[in-house]
């Protein structure tokens, strides 16, 4: 949802979600990142932190870090990974960084695949933001 809400979309959204490439570099970088944010599995007693083999398996790893929660996801919908995701994605600046998010319309087809309660209810957002951003200006 971060994604729609940096297109424009009026919802709010607790956590933060990635879709990032396995490659074995990414995976390094990856780790260092969730190493220095404290990164343990959300709902786990086990105060388990992400390792290797987890970052580099496709599935979703639902997180906790001292800045909040955060999604990494090796692959999205039906194991769509990062570099077959790149044609549905945009690139917008963002305090001087070039952040690449899903374009809406991939977003809704997600929503629509994932059928959870919660993303039901978000589509109508998520329809009228892509038709008011498709109006000429």
């Amino acid at each position: 949802m971060t994604s729609a809400v940096l297109q424009g979309t009026p919802a709010l959204t607790f956590d933060l979600d990635i879709v990032y490439a396995r490659s074995d570099d990414n995976v390094t970088r990856l780790l260092g990142v969730l190493s220095e944010v404290g990164a343990l599995f959300r709902n786990d007693p086990r105060k388990i932190a992400p390792n290797r083999s987890h970052i580099a398996s496709p599935g979703h790893k639902l997180l906790e870090t001292r800045l909040g929660h955060f999604d990494v996801l090796g692959s999205l919908d039906e194991g769509v990974g990062y570099e077959e995701l790149l044609p549905d994605t945009t690139v917008l600046a963002l305090q001087g960084l070039s952040v690449r998010v899903l374009t809406l319309e991939r977003l809704i087809e997600a929503k629509e695949r994932a059928g959870r309660e919660k993303d039901k209810a978000v589509l109508p957002l998520l329809r009228a933001t892509l038709t008011r951003s498709q109006r000429p200006e």
